[in-house]
């Protein structure tokens, strides 16, 4: 068995005296590990390092065996976020909510948004909104997708403005108001397509309380794992910043 695919990296653990375990995120295999040979050079193990994108080659005897990795860089992403813990706790967070995955099935729409994630991590105007919409994309992709393209109460499209914490579906600023203290914040600018809105402190917040109640409560609650340490940190900096714009 083999084949050859475009691949983000998500982490790397030593193995043996020479190797390491690699796991990516490949365009089109979906998230992999593999065994990679004479990894400890300074080369190869500067090219394995998380958030960089390398062509990769995997091979085994047969599909359901670990197999091995012949890796070629692409890109490196980290000596341009070694001054910027904010971007370096986010791509940990990244890292981290990849590893959800299953192994082995693709997840193309993902791995564009990881990749865009991973180039923008520095970038202040967009890197927030993004990860905040790759939270509610992953969502969906394990199986706990929301449902936000109507009321719940209504059937109404316009104006929605909160997600019910318990069913994940979206409910109208108007049928929401009784309960909107019960209520989950939905964002404006997580609707729609309209990628370059800028959203304010008090939005990132809401949405990622959003991403993560259901993240909390469906995905590492059940695994008895907790939230990303590296998520909290990327949140508190973030939303700092966005506090003093």
């Amino acid at each position: 068995m083999r084949w050859r695919d475009e691949a983000l990296v998500i982490g790397a653990r030593r193995h043996g005296e020479s190797s390491v375990i690699l796991e990516v995120l490949a365009k089109t295999h979906g998230r992999r590990l593999g065994l990679v040979r004479g990894a400890l050079g300074a080369a190869l193990r500067a090219a394995l390092q998380p958030g960089n994108h390398v062509d990769a080659s995997w091979s085994a005897r047969l599909e359901q065996h670990l197999g091995t990795f012949i890796v070629e860089p692409l890109r490196a992403r980290g000596p341009g976020l070694m001054d910027d813990a904010t971007a370096l706790h986010g791509l940990g967070a990244l890292c981290a909510l990849l590893r959800l995955l299953p192994e082995r099935e693709p997840a193309p729409e993902l791995y564009d948004m990881a990749s865009v994630i991973a180039e923008r991590l520095t970038d202040r105007a967009q890197a927030p909104a993004l990860m905040a919409r790759f939270e509610i994309a992953l969502l969906g992709a394990l199986g706990f997708g929301l449902d936000l393209g109507a009321c719940a109460l209504t059937g109404a499209s316009e104006d929605l403005a909160y997600v019910s914490p318990k069913s994940g579906r979206a409910v109208s600023r108007e049928a929401g108001a009784p309960w909107r203290e019960r209520l989950l914040p939905y964002p404006a600018f997580l609707q729609g397509d309209d990628f370059t809105r800028r959203p304010d402190a008090a939005e990132l917040a809401d949405a990622f309380r959003l991403s993560g109640h259901f993240l909390n409560r469906d995905v590492f609650a059940p695994r008895g794992a907790p939230m990303p340490p590296a998520r909290g940190f990327f949140l508190k900096a973030l939303l700092a910043q966005a506090a003093c714009r």
